[in-house]
This record gives structure tokens, sequence and C-alpha cells, in this order.
């Protein structure tokens, strides 16, 4: 298992990368797949009123979230790819360009230390 983290702006984001033979998450309303590399994660968007304060470097935003949808890749390398961009235009969805996002891969096992 692997996370991958966004930060910006003393803000983070973190995904769980399941891999072959761990068992995602299930819960209503959530797609199966039968791939050997499965990502979740929130996805988020700013709103003007309503949802839940975020402080995002020296501003508040209100933000919605919506379910995770897994995701399911063939490979660890596409899975990896994917995640770090799902990471990133969830920052660029509250005006924090994908530069200014460190993306981080972190081994589930070192997580837990």
């Amino acid at each position: 298992m692997l996370q991958v983290r966004g930060s910006a702006h003393g803000t983070d984001l973190t995904g769980t990368l399941y891999e072959p033979g761990e068992e995602p998450p299930s819960y209503r309303g959530a797609p199966t797949t039968d791939a050997p590399y499965v990502w979740v994660c929130d996805a988020f968007y700013e709103v003007d009123s309503g949802g839940t304060t975020q402080e995002l470097g020296d501003r508040t935003v209100q933000v919605a979230f919506e379910s995770p949808t897994p995701r399911g890749f063939e490979s660890r390398e596409a899975a990896v790819e994917a995640a770090t961009e799902h990471v990133r235009t969830q920052f660029a969805r509250l005006g924090v360009p994908a530069a200014a996002v460190d993306v981080e891969v972190i081994e589930a096992a070192d997580a837990a230390t």
C-alpha cells in the first residue's frame, strides 16, 4: 500500500494506492474494479458558500467534497502517475499552481512509523 501526499500552502491531501493482493475499501455507490492497482482519494472544489472551511496559506476557502471514486490501473507506474496528477488537480481547483504542490509517495510501512 502506498500513500500519495500533495502539500501546498500548509495544507495536505493524501490518497491511498492499493497494490496487488490488498483489498481497497468498499462502500455504497463505489464502482468495483478488478485492476491490480486501485487509487482512492477525495476530490474537492471551491464553493462560494457552504462546504468546509479550509486554511490555504494566507487565505480561507470554502471546499465541497465529492465522493471518492476508486480508479484501477494495470501498472504501478501508471497508478502513481495518475495519483500524482489527481492530487495536483485538486489543489489547482483551489487556485494553487501544479508547480507549487509538493508530491511524495510513501510506503504504508513508512507512514506507520
